[in-house]
């Protein structure tokens, strides 16, 4: 049968708009999710899951811990070391301890009571010896007495006061350099000990679990595969001859089996290089044979699942 003649199409497009009309062609694809695999800084043994596959996290949600005794044990030790590193510093600031220095305060008292008894004897000595009741032997001994006692005195006076000044600075500048490496430490351990639980990077629904409680994973390996919320794009495929029509951040409706009917997605690429090409000069016949893959970003909430098949075209 022929077609049908101009004046019978024409009558039909008064009645029934847009009849005859050549439609906009549609562009065949589907539905790709970017997911985020979740992994632990380090290796270790899994202790707990928090959540499951098809559970919805929030951004920061824990969603497991690894076995943390050796990092617990590292943090009381660095801890540890920068209180004495800390002790240390200011023990060399402050001088000696208040101990020792009331013990070195009551011996240099005690010998300057011996000193002041030692120069009464001597004193005594010298008025009996002009009387004519000591003897040179005795003025000898009062006086070796005073002396000792005198130069125990002096020594102690000496010890204290060492032991009053703050340390030199060059031991200063060492202790503080250590108090500064045992913060470093603990604060590494701390660190440490933090990444033995795994929060969620972003919001979105546990699509994966690939390990149970128990279970050793290894530096880097994925734990999880966490669909980040907003992130799928639809994969379609645009002919030769229609790839210059699109321009990038143009909106294209998506319609699907049992889709909404408002479904848009924005487009973001479209391949510089064909695809699916066969082995040939490109002709003006066989040009129209090349496809280019592009890809759009889905609006947020469409209900649409990975890896559904869809076509887009492009909106009036």
């Amino acid at each position: 049968m022929s077609a049908l003649p101009g004046w019978i199409i024409g009558l039909v497009a008064i009645v029934f708009p847009g009849f005859g009309a050549i439609p906009d062609p549609g562009y065949n694809g589907y539905v790709e999710a970017d997911y985020l695999y979740v992994a632990a800084a380090g290796a270790g043994r899994i202790t707990e899951l928090t959540v499951h596959e098809g559970d919805t996290v929030t951004e920061g949600q824990q969603l497991f811990r690894l076995e943390e005794t050796a990092q617990a044990a590292a943090l009381r030790a660095a801890t540890a070391q920068v209180a004495v590193a800390s002790a240390n510093l200011e023990n060399l600031k402050t001088g000696g301890r208040v101990q020792d220095l009331a013990v070195i305060r009551a011996a240099l008292q005690r010998a300057e009571a011996e000193r002041q008894l030692a120069q009464s004897s001597l004193d005594r000595s010298l008025l009996l010896f002009k009387s004519g009741n000591a003897t040179q032997a005795q003025i000898d001994t009062r006086n070796a007495t005073l002396e000792s006692a005198t130069a125990q005195v002096a020594q102690l006076q000496a010890e204290l006061e060492v032991a009053e000044l703050p340390a030199r600075d060059a031991q200063r500048l060492a202790a503080e350099a250590a108090l500064d490496a045992a913060r470093a430490e603990a604060e590494r351990a701390e660190a440490a000990l933090a990444d033995r639980s795994v929060v969620a990077p972003a919001a979105g629904v546990i699509e994966r679990v690939f390990f149970e409680p128990g279970e050793v994973a290894g530096t880097g390996v994925p734990v999880m595969a966490l669909l980040e919320a907003g992130q799928m794009t639809v994969l379609f495929f645009v002919p030769e001859a229609e790839r210059a029509r699109l321009r990038l951040g143009e909106t294209l409706a998506v319609g699907c089996d049992y889709c909404a009917t408002n479904v848009t997605a924005r487009l973001t690429r479209i391949a510089s290089t064909p695809q699916y090409t066969p082995p040939i000069i490109y002709s003006r016949e066989e040009r129209t044979r090349l496809v280019f893959r592009a890809e759009a970003v889905l609006e947020a909430g469409t209900g649409l699942l990975p890896g559904q098949p869809v076509t887009l075209w492009r909106k009036p």
